[in-house]
């Protein structure tokens, strides 16, 4: 692959130019620059894996204007670009039965834009969802040659790392509740509900025993975590994940022995009363709140109640605007002018009166209105019909590893899209990232070549 000359002159003067300022001590890192764009260059693909293992990692660098993430991401984007209008990627990549939907939904965004109730608010939505709206295109582009068996391990290595610090350190919790580096036990719990079906894909296909075991005590450490952050919805979408995984493996399921159930049941009694007594007591309050249906702010679980309070007013702004919404960004805007802000501010601070909806489908369809509310629902429902696909293909050319592979992908994305009801996170890069894969995913398995025993 050749390495455009433009871009080493450009780091040679920049070198040069830091040597005759003030600050020629920073020249090396100008080197060290060019020698990781040369490497991002050959190899775009890392770019996207260094991507992927630095979300849980980006608390670091909340305060800070440049952060590796950004640097990375910034560089993989200017890489794309290059080598795109070099034809050194071909065009033909970006085809995709996600664009349908995707140019609807930000037709309706920007006309939403242009009606907002607050631009400054949209803008700031917009700067944010363009992050994900990129790697959407660069996945797009090199997806084709991202190692799908190294995407896992980095994910469940970086997830099990941020749970292992959450565990065993009170600064990564928020009021006991494990948040990792990021502000929301929730969405710390998002990234948990991801990583566990790729750890346990990790587990059953490893080579030996010894990888079993490192991967096996990689998801205990992530199930501890979940447990950590007390997260209801996260123990929901855990216990989906885990009931889909049940029945794709249920043929396995088969040799079982009738003399291997009293060893089964012996382990139940075991684990259940465990897991019961291991976990925080704050939990298990937190789950048995549940069955309390009251909402307002005089519910017995304000956790609740804030979160009916959410409905009440994201119903009441799709009332009032269908077609177009409020403009993005613009739900903690209308919720701050309700007395459910007032009810539910703990100190009346500015932060806690401007509440995001918690839930990223009812704030597009608030704030973008309903028919980009249903792009956005088909986006999403397309991506999990792609992955069934790819895995439908994969299983007609006999080919049970990668099979698995997308089963267990597509519950990691499943996931996503369920802990979407529970989070404003619609610039969730794993769920960009994931998304393009989909189309990838499908159409590599789809171009594959039949076996001439599946041909026959």
């Amino acid at each position: 692959m050749i390495f455009p000359l433009s871009i080493v002159s450009l780091f040679a003067l920049v070198s040069l130019g830091l040597l005759a300022s003030p600050w020629p001590y920073l020249a090396p890192g100008a080197v060290i620059g060019l020698v990781g764009f040369t490497v991002l260059y050959r190899k775009p693909t890392w770019g996207l894996l260094g991507i992927a293992a630095l979300v849980p990692f980006e608390g670091f660098f909340k305060d800070s204007s440049v952060s590796g993430s950004k640097l990375l991401g910034a560089s993989l984007a200017v890489i794309v670009m290059l080598q795109l209008a070099l034809h050194q990627i071909p065009s033909q990549r970006l085809r995709s039965n996600l664009w349908h939907c995707l140019i609807g939904f930000m037709v309706l965004y920007f006309l939403s834009l242009l009606n907002t109730d607050d631009m400054g608010m949209s803008l700031g939505h917009l700067r944010e969802l363009s992050v994900g709206l990129v790697l959407f295109v660069i996945t797009l582009l090199i997806g084709r040659e991202l190692n799908l068996d190294l995407f896992a391990r980095l994910v469940t290595l970086a997830v099990t790392a941020t749970c292992a610090m959450a565990m065993f350190s009170a600064k990564f919790q928020d009021q006991g509740r494990a948040a990792g580096l990021l502000e929301d036990p929730n969405a710390f719990a998002m990234l948990i509900a991801f990583a566990i079906p790729l750890g346990l894909l990790l587990v059953i296909r490893s080579p030996n025993l010894l990888h079993r075991l490192f991967w096996g005590a990689c998801c205990l450490l992530l199930l501890g975590g979940m447990t950590k952050t007390e997260s209801r919805s996260g123990l929901v979408v855990l216990a989906l994940s885990l009931l889909i995984g049940i029945w794709h493996y249920r043929a396995q399921l088969t040799h079982i022995r009738p003399r291997h159930l009293g060893f089964v049941m012996l382990g139940a009694a075991i684990v259940i009363p465990l897991a019961i007594y291991a976990m925080p007591a704050g939990y298990m309050a937190r789950i048995q709140s549940l069955s309390i249906l009251s909402a307002g702010s005089k519910a017995q679980d304000e956790s609740l109640g804030r979160r009916a309070s959410y409905i009440v007013v994201g119903s009441q702004m799709i009332r009032e605007h269908p077609v177009l919404g409020s403009g993005p960004g613009t739900f903690p805007l209308h919720y701050a002018t309700t007395g459910y802000a007032k009810a539910f501010s703990a100190n009346r601070k500015i932060g806690d009166l401007y509440r995001r909806a918690h839930n990223t489908y009812l704030e597009i369809f608030s704030e973008l209105g309903v028919p980009a509310g249903l792009f956005f629902v088909g986006m999403l429902g397309l991506g999990l019909y792609n992955l069934i696909r790819a895995r439908a293909a994969w299983m007609l050319r006999g080919d049970g590893y990668r099979a698995d592979m997308m089963t267990h992908l597509g519950v990691s994305f499943l996931s996503l899209t369920l802990f979407l009801m529970f989070l404003s996170a619609p610039n969730q890069k794993y769920v960009w990232i994931m998304l393009a894969l989909t189309s990838v995913l499908r159409i590599k398995a789809e171009q594959a070549p039949l076996t001439p025993e599946t041909q026959a």
